[in-house]
Parts: structure tokens; sequence; C-alpha cells
């Protein structure tokens, strides 16, 4: 890391406030620290705490219900905070630029990859078309893009979401801005595209000399890559410091708790098998699309192939893989929402692969699911209490006994019960995941998938719904198959493990035989990958 006597960003004294209304006066207030040349700074904080208001307000991007009260960005000593819109038009991209936390709405669909990375070259360079060109497969090839002339024809929805990421990458990198901005760039990535995307922003900011303000609630991703970090809370900042000092002697209570927060590695669960009854079972389980086209020839995909798997009650079975490893087809089959193309699925002693939809009906509240995104598998329009008691209604149970399971799963959850006529939006993104699960919970399955469950949600509130998934399966003896691709949380919830890849089960086993052992080579070459690997959170040192 090289040192300039100037820093790349400094935040002095940074205060932005929120609209009339609001639950608190600003959403950020008197921030400050620096960003030096070959420096990845990263911020850290829960949601609502005011990391990507500071990165839209350095880019001049922040949206026009908040404003910058008091303060001072220095970008290379300009405060960007008194520039012209225009003046901020001519820095964006050439002095500093923004990865954003999800490429494929950040990318315009209708666009090649090549004509929006030449759409920042012709607003800010005198280049010729062929310079232009030549420049961006120059920059896809420093991205470590395989095919760097096929990328630039291709289209967003025709690359992976890593491919993606790296596209966003090379077009903030195009014009070597001395500050890189990254928001949340590797939250919606498998562990393996993950490291391979902080490995790239890493060696760039070495080679390059670029200073990274790096936005993450992630501490693995911290350990990984940070040379200081920064806590926020509700817009303040708590503490700052090197790496290694606010992982291992974090000065703040707060700082102490995120961390603590953060799952181990290293498995919950002892492998004992459970003695009680057989809930799900599959024998060869696949499923098969083809895609068909007038102009092409029929492409056919195998997204599962000759799965086998069981779980029995209050056991938990973790199914984990990188994104396309068909992890999310199985649960689907397994729940019937998509029909198995191949195999077996039996519920109990009830096989319900091939069965018509009439006589699936009584089995379905057998097996139900808690999806990645609470806010949009609930009904914006109807209550909370109204969500919960739809399924068991539909099954027979009045409104009065439907409303009544609902209030005593509002305190499973460990919610308020007067709170059932309150809309979706009126809670938190933790508490509508809680909500989801107690409207899981009100068919009474005997199977609850959980889908990415924890994937959208901070590490605190994550360590509460892992905490309650685990209390709920021990207290209602329930089987449970749990969909991931963060090896921690597997680790901490999971009892026995099954790791895809390309469709197959490439390794099943207890979780204590596949996190301590792995014989796959594609099992060890995904734990190598998972970001923080080798540091032991919440283990803090004394001084």
């Amino acid at each position: 890391m090289s040192n300039s006597a100037k820093p790349v960003l400094e935040v002095r004294n940074l205060t932005v406030a929120l609209p009339a209304g609001a639950d608190r006066a600003h959403a950020v207030e008197k921030v400050s620290f620096t960003v030096n040349r070959g420096e990845i700074v990263c911020l850290v904080g829960e949601s609502g705490s005011g990391k990507s208001v500071i990165a839209f307000t350095v880019m001049g991007l922040l949206a026009k219900a908040l404003k910058p009260q008091g303060g001072e960005i220095l970008l290379e000593g300009e405060n960007v905070l008194t520039a012209s819109e225009e003046r901020l038009r001519e820095l964006r991209c050439t002095r500093m630029s923004m990865i954003f936390q999800e490429p494929m709405t950040a990318l315009n669909p209708v666009m090649t990859c090549g004509e929006q990375i030449d759409e920042v070259l012709r607003t800010h360079t005198k280049l010729d078309g062929a310079a232009r060109k030549a420049k961006i497969i120059k920059i896809l090839t420093r991205v470590k893009l395989p095919e760097p002339e096929r990328i630039y024809a291709s289209y967003p929805h025709q690359l992976s979401g890593g491919q993606r990421q790296r596209i966003m990458i090379a077009m903030a990198l195009v014009l070597d801005p001395v500050l890189l901005i990254a928001d949340e760039p590797t939250t919606a990535l498998d562990v393996t595209t993950q490291a391979e995307i902080l490995k790239l922003i890493a060696e760039l900011q070495e080679t390059e000399g670029t200073g990274v303000l790096f936005i993450t609630h992630d501490f693995g991703v911290v350990a990984e890559i940070a040379h200081k970090v920064a806590v926020l809370r509700w817009g303040e900042l708590v503490e700052m410091g090197p790496t290694e000092q606010i992982l291992s002697r974090p000065g703040a209570g707060y700082t102490r708790m995120l961390i603590s927060s953060v799952p181990s590695i290293h498995p919950a669960h002892r492998g004992v098998r459970l003695e009680g009854k057989t809930v799900l079972r599959t024998e060869k389980l696949g499923k098969t699309y083809a895609a068909k086209s007038f102009f092409q020839k029929a492409r056919v995909v195998k997204a599962a192939v000759d799965v086998d798997l069981d779980i029995r009650r209050g056991e938990t079975l973790g199914i984990v893989g990188e994104s396309g490893s068909g992890k999310s087809t199985v649960a689907r089959c397994i729940a019937r929402l998509i029909d198995p193309t191949e195999g077996k699925v039996f519920l109990g002693d009830t096989e319900i692969a091939t069965m018509s939809a009439s006589r699936l009906r009584p089995h379905r509240r057998k097996v139900q699911i808690v999806f990645q995104d609470p806010y949009r598998s609930m009904n914006p329009r109807i209550t909370v209490g109204d969500s919960i008691i739809e399924g068991p209604m539909n099954f027979g149970l009045s409104r009065g006994e439907a409303m009544a399971r609902a209030r005593k799963l509002m305190e499973t959850v460990r919610l308020d019960p007067n709170a059932l006529d309150r809309f979706p939006h009126q809670f938190s993104g933790g508490q509508r995941q809680r909500i989801c699960i107690a409207r899981a919970l009100a068919m009474e399955p005997e199977l609850l998938i959980a889908d990415e469950a924890v994937s959208a949600l901070d590490v605190s509130v994550q360590k509460q719904v892992l905490e309650l998934l685990d209390e709920i399966r021990t207290r209602l003896n329930l089987a449970v198959l749990f969909i991931t691709h963060d090896l921690r949380v597997a680790a901490q919830i999971c009892d026995y493990v099954a790791v895809m890849s390309r469709g197959r089960v490439v390794e099943y086993g207890s979780a204590e035989q596949v996190f301590g052992s792995p014989k796959d080579d594609y099992t060890k070459a995904l734990f190598a990958a998972a970001p923080g690997r080798h540091w032991e959170f919440g283990k803090f040192a004394t001084a």
C-alpha cells in the first residue's frame, strides 16, 4: 500500500438530513474519514447506518429528498459538495467511479456490454471508434473476462452474475479513476465468484494505486481485503481503525456485537443420526429444461440429475453450491412448484412427484417455503394477519381459529400479536422474514424449506433469524431443508450437508464430516473460496 501526502478522499464532518417525519433527523451526522492512494477502506454497519448515503453523496447521486447540511467531501482536495452538476459529470468515471450492488439492474438490458462501456469513452474522451474499441477490449482483458470480443458484443442477460459484475468494474475503471466506490458488489454472488471479484478489486487497487471505499455488511469480506474499517450506526461513526485492531480489539460495544454475530465456519451440530420418522426422501430426482426456438436447435439443460436426499423429523439438511448448481430447482421440485422430469419424491410414505394437482392438494400444507426476499413474497395490499391466515382458511379453518393460531405464531417468532393488522412495509426486513416464517408454520407443515432465507439480512438480524429457525425446528420437531450459498450459515444450522455442482450432488454427509474433511475437489475449492475463512470472529484479544 502506497501513501500520498494528499488523501484521494477526505470526508470531513459530513451531515446529511432526512426528510421531515422520518424516525430520526439525519441519515449521516458529522462523519469524518479518509481514503489514501492504494488503500481499501471498508464502511460496515447494519441497514440504515448511512453507508450507501455516504457513497451516493460522494458521487453527487444523492436522492433529492436527502440534503447535505454540513461538512466537506474533498476528492484530491476539491470539494464535491460545492461542485456544479456539470463538474460532477466531468468527475464521474474520470476521477471517481462506483460499482453498484446489482449489475443486472445497473446495466442497460437493450445495449451490448461493449456499447455501454463505449458510452463512457464517448462522453469523456475524444478517441475515435477504433481507439475506443481497442481500449474496451484491453479493459475487458484486464478484468479477466474470457473471449473479450464475444463479451463486447453480448447483452447483460447473456452473461453470468460474476461476468456482469466484471463489466461494471471495467466500466468503472476504463478511465483510471483515483477513487473507486464499491457498494456491496459481492452480496448477490456465490462464494467462488465473490472470491474472484474481491481478488480482482485488490489486484487493481494494488497495481493502479487506486483508493477504494468498499461498502459491505460481510465481515468475511472485511477480513479478506480491508486496510482500515469504519463502523457506522444510525448515521454516526462509531469507531475507525486498522482492520486487525477493529476485528480483534474493537473499542465499541456495538462493533463487538456485530462481529460476534458472524457465524463460525466450524459446524455447530454433531453428525448423530436421529431415530425419527423420515419426512422427505428423493430417489434419482431430476429436472430437465428444453429451450425451443424457431431459429435455433433446441437446447437441453439438466438442472438436476439423480439427486438422492433424505431428512428425518428434527433434522436440518443444507444444500450448498454456486448459483446455477441446482439447489433451488431441487427445492421447487420437492415442493411441486415445478414438476420433476425424472425420479421420485416421497413425503413420508406418499410419492408425490407424479401426483395430479387435484390429488396433490391435501399434501400441499405438509411442505412450506420461506423465500429469500420477504417483501416480494408478501402481498403489500393486505395486512400481515390476513397473509398468515390465508393458507389455513383455504384448508378449512374458520377465520377466528386461523387468527387465534396467527396470534400464537407471532409470539413464537417473537413479534407483537397486536401488529397483525399492520402492512408489510411497516416492518423491518428481519421482522418481515419472521412473519414469513409464521405464515409457513401456520400450515403446520412436516417439512419447512428455507431458500436463501437469511442471505438478504444484516449479520445481527441474520443471527436472530437463524437462532429462531433452530429453536422452532427443535420445539416443533420439524424437518428443515435449508438452501444457502453462505458456508458459515450452513455450518451453524445444518446437521447434514449436500454439496451440489452442475445439477448433481457431489458430496453428502454430516456437517461435521463435510466441513471437517471434504472429499470432493469441488467442495474443497468451495470452502477455500470462503472470505475470511481463517478468521475466528468474536474471539477478541484482551487489552
